[in-house]
């Protein structure tokens, strides 16, 4: 598939989420990169602002499996993954499939599930595989988990460990919409809501076609090691206790050729970087003690080293004018 291909179904399944989700065109297009770039959500907000809607609209408006895991604190890993059955009949045991062998699977409050049933989604995160009783189940592509959570609730909760919070590529943050997009939702809901009507824009197999397009974007060396010196100097920063993971490196570098294909280009420059940056790495920085005490927040963090670490140049490389080093 060509890359202008890729682009336009990129830009239909954009136009074809905003029917649902108002006013939110950045956060849309964030969703889209993830999915262009093989990476998994972490959709995190208040009640009521539209995250489950964006995950429901995402999974319709593609031709692929789509499963709800409703998360609560009694479900078991095997919930998730599903089960060996013996089937009196035939004298041996059936795998049943979990929700999480589905394409797009939309894991709800994921923080109200216990640390053992959370570690249900690792290997399928990181490996797009199941394995139960020793049988190793592929999942089929495109694959992607998109988890909600609240952040002001604190009773009932477990929160997400580092590890599995490193296995999501970007945080989304919707936010509430504003007073004329509220008034806009309304109008659009007064009969029925608009993801009761939302058809598919795009097939599985042209998701996998685009996957592989986004791979093509030429990324410069320089562009390569800036990208490389952000999650660096995140391990290196006085407020954080722990900083980004190679992980981050690898998920920034995927998501900017995506965002360079969406904005029409063979070629990533260093604004994609930094238009990334917090987004993909400000989940997976942890603030130190002291620093939480002063109301540091990751993403200051993360915005800091933005500021700090030099931009290279692009006059000098010519990434800028064609696209080449």
């Amino acid at each position: 598939m060509e890359q202008s291909d890729a682009r336009g179904i990129a830009e239909r399944i954009i136009e074809n989420i905003q029917r649902v989700i108002v006013g939110k065109g950045r956060e849309v297009e964030t969703a889209v990169i993830a999915l262009l770039s093989q990476g998994h959500i972490l959709i995190e907000d208040v009640p009521g602002v539209g995250k489950t809607m964006l995950g429901k609209s995402l999974a319709r408006s593609i031709d692929c499996v789509f499963k709800r895991i409703q998360l609560t604190p009694d479900m078991l890993p095997s919930d998730i993954t599903g089960v060996s059955v013996f089937n009196q009949q035939t004298r041996e045991f059936e795998f049943r499939p979990g929700p999480i062998l589905g394409q797009i699977v939309l894991a709800d409050e994921i923080n109200r599930a216990t640390p053992k049933t959370q570690s249900a989604l690792l290997e399928a995160m990181g490996e797009r595989q199941v394995t139960v009783d020793g049988i190793t189940h592929r999942i089929a592509r495109p694959f992607m988990l998109m988890a909600t959570e609240n952040p002001i609730e604190y009773e009932g909760i477990f929160p997400l460990p580092e590890a599995q919070l490193d296995r999501f590529m970007v945080r989304i943050q919707l936010g509430y919409p504003s007073l004329d997009d509220e008034i806009s939702i309304i109008d659009r809901q007064r009969v029925q809501h608009p993801i009761d009507s939302l058809g598919a824009v795009a097939s599985s197999d042209e998701v996998n076609e685009a996957q592989e397009a986004v791979k093509t974007v030429f990324v410069h060396d320089q562009v390569r090691r800036y990208i490389v010196s952000l999650v660096h100097a995140t391990r290196t920063h006085g407020d954080a206790a722990l900083g980004a993971s190679p992980r981050a490196s690898l998920a920034l570098f995927r998501a900017c050729q995506a965002l360079a294909l969406l904005r029409g280009r063979d070629y990533v420059i260093p604004d994609d970087v930094k238009e990334l940056a917090t987004t993909v790495m400000g989940h997976r920085v942890i603030v130190t003690p002291s620093a939480r005490m002063k109301r540091v927040e990751r993403s200051h963090i993360v915005e800091e080293v933005i500021s700090q670490v030099a931009v290279p140049g692009g006059r000098a490389t010519g990434w800028v004018a064609t696209g080449r080093g």
